[in-house]
């Protein structure tokens, strides 16, 4: 065990830029590793890096290991498996952690069998246990009705997935000082290719600083949601239940089984408040929900709590933002 030190994080990156959820999980890194008294290594691999090694260090970064390869240019689990496989049996780090994008979730799979090690998938927080400098990361099950708290005290790397959305960005330090270095890529046949590509647009409903989200009581009036929040210049976010159904993309699920968000303003409606889901929102400037339950266990984490009916309630707020509207036109 003494031989594995310090944190390896692996960025994701796309047109020339890290991936957001690469850039929270590296401030976390640079958190925990201050715990550890350790460093912290990125590693980025792909074709044509440019400057993401500057970039990865400004935000927290203290070594940077770019693995540049015209065979790594697209995401392959393959290939992407076999480099970064390599890496850290190499650098040995203590604790491993990516992203819980598609492909991360795809290679944290495959590497954790290839490195003979555990894996904590889907994690919403992680923190260092005092006592024995081990990773503890909390995980939903059971639709989010539970948070487990797992560790791996006999394996090594300890290796966790991190949903996106949990961290804050960290402040980027321009001035910040590290080490950036090439590594060799020794890539043999890769027996899989990728023939197409398919990328949709999606509602980043983690930058949103406006988010109107509907619950299970606000099901019937998602129309006149929409509307509220397209007036209102924000984005719409839905509980699980909504998203379970279909009626709104998975993407704008909010929750410790969705996304968290930290809005200025998140306008709750007919939702009761659950645990898994208000985890999602506790880092909202303002909160104001509207409920006909004057009791609903949304209330106390509300600042504003409106009691009423969402059907009485939406046609007065529609009309008063088109009045406003029409004002300012």
């Amino acid at each position: 065990m003494s031989q594995f030190q310090g944190i390896m994080v692996y960025l994701e990156h796309s047109g020339g830029q890290l991936e957001r959820v690469s850039l929270e999980i590296l401030g976390k890194a640079h958190q925990l590793a201050q715990k550890l008294t350790t460093n912290v290594t990125a590693v980025i691999l792909g074709c044509n890096l440019g400057k993401l090694g500057e970039e990865a260090i400004q935000f927290g970064a203290d070594q940077v290991l770019l693995a540049n390869s015209s065979g790594l240019e697209k995401y392959t689990t393959e290939a992407f498996t076999a480099v970064l496989g390599e890496i850290v049996r190499e650098r040995k780090p203590e604790i491993l952690l990516l992203g819980a994008t598609h492909d991360g979730r795809d290679l944290a799979g495959r590497l954790a069998v290839r490195l003979n090690t555990g894996l904590t998938a889907h994690a919403v927080q992680i923190e260092i246990e005092p006592e024995t400098n081990l990773l503890l990361c909390d995980v939903p099950g059971f639709g989010g009705s539970i948070v487990a708290r797992c560790k791996c005290p006999h394996s090594r790397p300890q290796m966790a997935t991190i949903r996106p959305g949990i961290f804050q960005i960290p402040q980027r330090n321009p001035q910040r000082q590290g080490s950036i270095e090439n590594v060799a890529v020794s890539l043999g046949e890769v027996r899989t290719k990728v023939v197409e590509r398919s990328v949709k647009e999606t509602v980043d409903i983690a930058k949103a600083e406006i988010i109107v989200i509907a619950g299970r009581g606000a099901e019937s009036y998602l129309d006149a949601i929409r509307k509220i929040s397209s007036s209102l210049g924000g984005v719409i976010g839905v509980t699980r239940p909504l998203a379970d159904k279909g009626l709104v993309p998975r993407d704008q699920q909010v929750g410790s089984t969705g996304y968290a968000v930290a809005p200025k303003v998140a306008l709750v409606l007919g939702a009761s408040g659950a645990a898994h889901f208000v985890s999602g929102i506790r880092d909202a400037k303002s909160v104001i929900s509207v409920n006909k339950d004057p009791e609903a266990p949304i209330k106390s984490y509300a600042d504003y709590y409106v009691v009423d009916g969402i059907e009485r309630l939406l046609p007065a707020l529609l009309s008063s933002l088109e009045k406003l509207q029409g004002r300012e036109r």
